[in-house]
């Protein structure tokens, strides 16, 4: 894009600071020091902090990690606002600028599409009618302290180097920006950045539409298989529903054990029959036989492909939705441990940057009581109060994402000006005027139509998108396309909830039913919680506002808009939610897989993580608890880290037969002769089988799938559109295969190489004559076969390896490609947008070379279809000690500070990356013993 006279003068400017950096002495070293360090928080002495009922103390520890003590929730939660402002708030002004729709007002007109795409959804208008008519007021005072706390920090920072050294760089481009006073419907907002980017199989929708373009059904359901419930335990041994498909279901957890062996997992025994029983749903895998659905599915193709570039457009703020979002978390009972008390271990995997999403920290009363309940710390969003994951004097929590499926795409045949189909009638959209701000431009004007039940059209505001469904082919059964057919989005998190609240009472728990109770009001988006106290026990809830479907309705295509068959009947009853209390087998892990088996009257999903990483901890567990065994703090955190390849063991006895006789393949092969299946960072196997994995799928997959799925990077050699219908005869020749690349974005393409990879190709490489095994070389041949895939695979391993770590495999390590690279993601990740290269020279950290895989435990995530560095990553990990709660071990990735070379900017990463964790006080003589540097807040 042209250079602007606004982006040279940033780019000027930002040359300036860096040479100022690099001066590092006299007058030039001294101005490059202030520009840098003038928005440093002070954290020692004492500052005035007006509507406090007493001073409040800031505790930090030699990581700039803050506990804070006061006297009263009100000045507690204030205070929080306060400090969190003085590490992040350039965080949280951007955060809350996505999530109301409003980036162009900061950076300009580049913005102008993502905030018309989050304008449509509501996502700001959502979180006010939450604040208006769902949160209780105990809620609604505590977010106002909180805004109370960070507006006091905005009115002696209200912009420029002395808030951040990115507003010094963003006014240099647009002078005239100021942060506006911080609102509780801002924090109340992020709630819904949250729910986009833990939303559920939304992008699996959008994929398998796709996709059949050019695959059958069966080859689509080849590539989504089913849970493997055989092989891989559920969260819970599934129990009873009484009065299912009525408002009084309850759900009764399975007889003396929770956490369920694999002998189990698929026993039925909720004497409840399988497929039948569901309340709404399919267990076939199938859209219905309607032809009108049949007709949509074909028809959503089109759609679909618009709709993924505008997905496209909304910055991931806590990773790529439906890419490799996941987490791990277990809790062991005291009965298994060397302690005599549960321990719980807690890892998230989101997508890493800077500043981390997480924000460490610590909520005390002084004196614990009715009126100040909250003894609280661990890891909190920067925006929000509260604490979202940690532990309080009593219990302690994890959340891993339940993957509900709680979003639907719904076509709709628009029938002329301001209307579309339902029922056979002409309907009227909604709609409503949006006045995009733009920053350097002028504003824009956008009308957002929804339909008569509130769904907004999600893929109005793209130009690609004025061709919706023109050209999607429907059958009989469908209405005329007439100018193609619109999305809408059918969303729990669009509908108000009670989210906010259930943070607070989580902080404040004491015991497993107020557990369960504040469970209950987390809505969106689904996690599963898992639970200990002091008092030795332990458990496990599934929380959320999940819809129930319509018979013949599995949620896995878009479905028809036009008829009301197809719409929700309802929700599940909270009460009929799967939870387990001190499971007799002594221990629950959740890492995204299955909770329950099929038996369980009601669809959560068919797009369940597929169980890879909880089964390891789960043979991790038992191996450790095998003849008497205990499991100490020490095990919790090693677990952690384990980055066994659990593909890697079926894989690689393939691989070692394949005969390769030229010794520059067979030295490679010979690397896992006697490897131990570990990602190591140092390991040239891991390297060489990661590789022989990556290229094994793109010779595979990529020339099957159509382009709007693959990489922009990805050209493979295909047939042109339309040409496998033509018959070859005198007139016809034999048409040829040219080049033809991928439309899609490397880190969202297909095939990404997590476990529903892993799954589907063990289940093909039983099969060594599938038409999965067929690729076309270089020449222009069909090469047929598993074994001459698997060779060639190798061979491209091998080539790929020498270009990217030379010839010698002496010198290759996993650890050299896979790489983590800490990205301040807020002023952009390209160099032609406002942020320049320069910028994130000054911004970023890294890279940083790392252990681990997509599907491994330690899951420093990649996607095969975009190269070897990590995309997502553990965010954070805890180990929680409920024999000695100041025992307890936490680390993060990035530091507390948001401050770019603030000493805390980034002090935990190595750490992090070395699998260590940080002690943990929690008591207050132990804070204290811990604290560096104490600052008193007045009134």
């Amino acid at each position: 894009m042209p250079r602007t006279k606004k982006f040279r003068r940033l780019r000027l400017l930002v040359i300036l600071v860096v040479l100022l950096l690099v001066a590092g002495a006299g007058v030039g070293g001294w101005l490059g020091v202030k520009t840098v360090k003038e928005s440093f928080p002070q954290t020692t002495g004492t500052l005035k902090l007006a509507g406090l009922s007493a001073p409040v103390s800031v505790d930090r520890d030699s990581k700039g990690i803050p506990q804070v003590y006061a006297s009263t929730p009100s000045d507690l939660f204030k205070a929080q606002g306060y400090v969190q402002a003085q590490d992040r708030f350039w965080q949280m002004d951007v955060d809350r600028h996505i999530t109301s729709g409003t980036l162009a007002s900061m950076f300009g007109k580049g913005q102008v599409e993502t905030d018309a795409f989050v304008r449509t959804m509501g996502w700001r208008d959502v979180a006010q009618q939450e604040y208006d008519t769902k949160l209780d007021a105990t809620t609604k005072k505590y977010l106002q302290d909180y805004a109370d706390g960070v507006n006091a920090w905005l009115s002696e920072h209200p912009g420029g180097a002395g808030a951040s050294l990115e507003y010094a760089l963003l006014g240099t481009a647009y002078g005239g920006y100021k942060p506006a006073p911080w609102t509780p419907v801002d924090s109340v907002s992020w709630l819904k950045a949250m729910a986009w980017d833990l939303s559920g199989n939304m992008q699996q929708e959008i994929d398998r539409s796709l996709l059949s373009q050019s695959l059958s059904k069966q080859q689509i359901a080849e590539l989504y298989p089913t849970y493997p419930y055989g092989t891989n335990s559920t969260i819970v041994r599934t129990g009873t529903v009484s009065d299912a498909g009525t408002d009084k279901a309850t759900y009764h957890p399975a007889s003396g054990d929770g956490s369920s062996d694999v002998s189990n997992a698929s026993s039925g025994s909720s004497g409840v029959t399988q497929a039948s029983a569901r309340t709404g749903g399919s267990t076939s895998g199938s859209t219905g036989s309607s032809g009108s659905v049949s007709g949509a599915v074909q028809a959503s193709q089109q759609a679909a492909t618009q709709l993924a570039a505008n997905l496209d457009s909304i910055p991931a703020l806590l990773g790529d939705p439906g890419q490799g979002i996941g987490s791990n978390s277990w809790v062991v009972s005291g009965s298994h441990t060397t302690t005599g008390e549960p321990l719980l271990a807690n890892d998230p995997h989101l997508g890493p940057g800077l500043p981390s999403i997480w924000y460490q920290m610590g909520l005390h009363c002084n004196v614990v009581s009715a009126a100040c309940p909250y003894d609280t710390t661990g890891f909190t969003f920067a925006g929000m109060p509260g604490v979202v994951i940690g532990h309080n004097q009593s219990i302690s929590w994890g959340f891993t994402n339940l993957g509900a499926d709680v979003q639907d795409l719904y076509l709709e045949q628009v029938t002329g000006d301001g209307t579309y189909l339902y029922n056979g009638k002409d309907v009227k959209f909604t709609t409503r005027s949006e006045v995009i701000k733009v920053a350097g431009g002028a504003d824009q004007t956008i009308t957002v139509r929804s339909t008569a039940d509130g769904m907004p059209i999600i893929s109005d505001h793209n130009t690609e998108q004025q061709t919706v469904g023109q050209d999607a082919p429907v059958d009989g059964n469908a209405p005329p396309r007439n100018g193609g057919y619109a999305i809408a989005l059918r969303w729990t998190a669009l509908d108000p909830g009670t989210t906010m609240a259930s943070v607070f009472e989580l902080d404040r728990a004491v015991n497993f039913s107020q557990f369960k109770a504040a469970a209950r009001d987390f809505a969106v988006p689904a996690q599963n919680l898992i639970y200990a106290d002091t008092a030795g026990n332990i458990g496990y809830q599934a929380p959320g506002r999940i819809p129930i479907r319509a018979k013949g309705d599995d949620g896995t295509y878009p479905m028809p808009g036009w008829t009301p068959q197809y719409a929700w009947q309802g929700f599940i009853p909270q009460a009929a939610l799967p939870y387990v209390e001190n499971p007799s087998s002594g221990y629950i892990v959740t890492a995204n897989q299955a909770v329950v088996d099929a038996s369980y009257p009601y669809e959560l999903t068919d797009d369940w993580g597929y169980g890879t990483r909880s089964q390891q901890i789960t043979d991790l567990i038992k191996s450790k608890l095998a003849n008497g065994g205990k499991i100490s703090p020490d095990d919790m955190q090693s677990m952690q880290t384990d980055d066994t390849s659990v593909m890697a063991q079926t894989l690689v006895p393939y691989l070692l037969k394949v005969p390769l006789t030229d010794p520059y393949y067979k030295d490679a092969q010979t690397l896992l002769k006697d490897w131990n299946y570990k990602q190591d960072a140092g390991s040239a196997a891991a390297a060489y089988y990661n590789a022989v994995w990556s290229n094994l799928l793109h010779l595979a997959f990529d020339e099957k799938f159509p382009a709007q799925v693959r990489a922009t990077t990805d050209c493979v050699l295909q047939l042109p559109a339309g040409t496998a219908k033509v018959p070859v005869d005198g007139v016809n020749t034999a048409p040829k295969r040219v080049s033809v690349c991928g439309t899609r974005s490397p880190d969202e393409a297909m095939p990404d190489g997590n476990d529903q990879w892993t799954t589907a190709v063990t289940a093909l490489l039983k099969q060594s004559n599938s038409d999965w095994w067929t690729y076309t070389d270089t020449q222009g041949a069909q090469v047929q076969g598993l074994d001459n895939m698997l060779l060639k695979a190798m061979v491209d391993a091998r080539k790929q390896l020498t270009s990217l770590m030379g010839k010698d495999i002496s010198t290759w390590s996993w650890g050299r490609i896979h790489t983590l690279t800490l990205k301040e993601q807020t002023l952009g990740t390209d160099n032609s947008s406002i942020a320049s290269g320069a910028v994130h020279k000054l911004l970023n950290r890294g890279p940083y070379q790392l252990d681990g895989g997509s599907a491994a435990v330690d899951a420093s995530g990649w996607n095969a279809a975009a190269g070897y560095q990590v995309d997502w990553a553990p965010s954070m990990r805890m180990v929680v000690d409920l024999a000695d709660l100041n025992a307890s071990r936490w680390i993060n990735i990035g530091g507390a500070s948001g401050h770019a070379y603030d000493a805390h900017y980034n002090d935990q990463t190595q750490l992090w990356a070395d699998g260590q964790l940080l002690a943990w006080p929690f008591a207050k003589d132990a804070v204290t013993a811990a604290t560096v540097d104490k600052l008193t807040l007045t009134p």
